[in-house]
């Protein structure tokens, strides 16, 4: 007998389904990461934000919490290891356990290869490498407890082509695929899956990026993107809601490209 649209529903949810489940996302006080946590609150998460910035995150706390979504805020510098161990502290001894754990903050410089400074080599290095290790070590750690979670980084492009102007912030990203790679066979019998989505150009927050602008940089982010557009941050809501849920258990070490066809061409 063929399924009725209610079993057919019921399979979807249990799939895809992330209703009740902890979800941390570092860098979430803007940008992608405050649309992740918008979107996973709305689907019934109860969600940790976290940002260096406290008026950032004050605001995305509080227009979360107007949409009726659980959610807490936590001032976390993934550049600090006791930062990112009081982050997966706090958001085990308010919700009890995390189940998804977003690495997702991150900078960048756009300059010539030649010309970093130190000051700028570690800023970029410590938040997007040795930030996203903080996280993911301390949420393996709880996870572990429980036997289980999804950690999911946010990668780019970058981490796997080369990209002028962006030398530091391709090595980390780089280094983002390796670690996802190979935390992902470390804990692969243990119940942790690891998985990376990596972005081409989005339509962010950042300076520059409108679709409507005409400028170099606009002009070659759409002559490298076959779709000849920018990613909208709704569309990146399903790869990230996906290795998230029951529908990848059997997906880790994985890099998801969401870039327009960016990679492959």
């Amino acid at each position: 007998m063929p399924d009725t649209t209610h079993n057919l529903t019921e399979r979807y949810q249990e799939l895809f389904g992330i209703d009740g489940k902890v979800v941390c996302i570092s860098g979430s006080s803007r940008g992608l990461g405050r649309s992740l946590a918008t979107c996973f609150g709305r689907l019934g998460a109860k969600v940790v934000l976290s940002s260096h910035n406290d008026e950032e995150l004050a605001g995305a706390e509080a227009e979360l919490a107007g949409q009726g979504i659980e959610v807490m805020a936590i001032r976390a510098d993934v550049r600090s290891h006791d930062d990112c161990k009081e982050l997966i502290n706090g958001t085990v001894g308010r919700f009890g356990r995390i189940d998804v754990m977003v690495c997702n903050a991150g900078t960048d410089i756009i300059k010539p290869a030649h010309s970093y400074e130190e000051p700028e080599w570690d800023e970029i290095v410590d938040t997007n490498l040795r930030g996203y290790y903080y996280c993911a070590k301390f949420s393996a750690q709880a996870m572990l407890d429980r036997a289980g979670g999804s950690i999911i980084m946010t990668s780019s492009v970058a981490g796997s082509l080369g990209v002028p102007g962006l030398t530091v912030y391709a090595a980390t990203k780089g280094g983002v695929n390796q670690l996802t790679r190979t935390m992902a066979v470390e804990f692969a019998d243990r119940g942790i899956r690891v998985n990376a989505v990596a972005p081409g150009f989005i339509n962010n927050f950042m300076d520059g990026v409108h679709p409507n602008l005409d400028t170099p940089y606009q002009r070659r982010a759409m002559d490298l993107t076959p779709m000849r557009r920018r990613g909208n941050l709704s569309e990146y809501f399903g790869p990230y809601i996906f290795l998230a849920s029951p529908a990848a258990s059997f997906v880790t070490g994985e890099i998801l490209y969401v870039d327009g066809g960016y990679a492959a061409s």
